[in-house]
């Protein structure tokens, strides 16, 4: 069952989901919006391999905006540190950015029960476009859980502070 905007409020506020910063008037009928920091990580190579760590670089989004490319990955993050212990994450792009043919989110939008930190977005458009820092980019609603679970504990990305390349590599060691 998903969580209703009303719900996650009432769990925000008794600290069992963790959005800082928070901004009641992001909440929606069933879901949150967040908000893209101003930098992006791209990787440098073309060919991108699973076993080795790939090289990567950091792009400023100023306040004027960063034109993306189409067909080039770029990896981002929220604005929000977000945790908890008590429900099913989920993020999603939102409906106005995938109108626009960009895509915030491509896979990996199921989090798990424990996860905490700031949201990695996978982020890559069809045709050139125009993005700015801070802007409400996709949403986080939550589920419910039943039966016995066991809270995230991976070391990969964990508590992170900053935008997460693939730490894939890691499963090969």
């Amino acid at each position: 069952m998903i969580l209703s905007g009303k719900e996650i409020l009432k769990n925000v506020e008794s600290k069992d989901i963790i959005i800082e910063p928070f901004d009641k008037s992001r909440i929606n009928p069933n879901s949150y919006n967040l908000t893209l920091s101003n930098e992006l990580l791209v990787y440098e190579n073309d060919l991108l391999d699973m076993k080795i760590p790939n090289k990567t670089k950091m792009i400023e989004i100023p306040e004027e905006g960063l034109i993306l490319e189409p067909n080039k990955l770029y990896l981002g993050r929220t604005n929000e540190f977000t945790k908890t212990e008590k429900f099913v994450p989920m993020l999603e792009g939102r409906s106005s950015t995938g109108r626009l043919g960009l895509f915030i989110h491509v896979t990996a939008g199921f989090g798990d029960i424990g996860f905490a930190g700031y949201w990695t977005l996978e982020i890559f458009c069809v045709q050139p476009i125009k993005i700015y820092p801070n802007t409400q980019i996709c949403q986080i609603y939550y589920h419910d859980i039943h039966g016995d679970y066991d809270l995230y504990k991976s070391g990969k990305y964990q508590n992170n502070t900053g935008i997460q390349p693939s730490l894939m590599y890691k499963d090969f060691e």
